[in-house]
This record gives structure tokens, sequence and C-alpha cells, in this order.
């Protein structure tokens, strides 16, 4: 079992950087592949970018490359999505999850995920 707690969000003028954080319990974090996805109002939830168990791999939603990267700091049991160059289009819920696979992608089974939090950009 794992949970997952989402932080760091929040409101950013369009260009502003943001970092979100997903705390993880449990001993195991180190073998779950973790992804972040997001929530529009009205949309359907989509995947935003993915690590494998290590961090060394390493992979992300077209929209979002070159902006946006995920790390891990398996010692905190802690994974990270910074976010750089913001557009009113990336305000959603974010969430993040855990998946017992090795590489996640946007297809994988995720088993648990946060309660999300909050990205505002404004133009």
């Amino acid at each position: 079992q794992v949970q997952l707690v989402e932080s760091g969000g929040g409101l950013v003028q369009a260009g502003g950087s943001l970092r979100l954080s997903c705390a993880a319990s449990g001993r195991t974090f180190s073998t779950y592949g973790m992804g972040w996805f997001r929530q529009a109002p009205g949309k359907e939830r989509e995947f935003v970018a993915a690590t494998s168990w290590s961090g060394a791999n390493t992979y992300y939603t077209d929209s979002v490359k070159g902006r946006f990267t995920i790390s891990r700091d398996n010692a905190k049991n802690t994974v990270y999505l910074r976010m750089n160059s913001l557009k009113p289009e990336d305000t959603a819920v974010y969430y993040c999850a855990a998946t017992t696979l090795v590489f996640p992608r946007e297809n994988s089974v995720y088993d648990y995920w946060g309660q999300g939090t909050q990205v505002t950009v404004s133009s």
C-alpha cells in the first residue's frame, strides 16, 4: 500500500514556474514507477510525465516536452515535477500516481493516486 500526497500547486502568471512535490509513504517507494497526470475543468484526465524506478528513464507528453521535468529522490520518497514557461492551458489539478511497472508510460496501469494539487496559470 502506498499513500501519495501532492503539494506545491498555486497561482502563477504565464511564463512562470512551479515545482510540484509528491511525498509517498512506505519503504518500497524505489520499486514504483511514478507518473504525473492532470485534469482541467470539463476535460478528461491526461498523462503528463513518468519516471522509472531509478529515475534514469523519463517520458513526457508532447505538450510539456522542454518545459516540464520529472525527477525523484528515492531517499526522500518523493517525486517532483518542475514546470517552467507555464501557459494558461497548463491550468489543472495535478495528480501523482504510482505503478509497479519499471518503465511506466501514459497507458500504464497506475495502482495508487494522490488527492491532487491545483495549478492555475493566469494570462
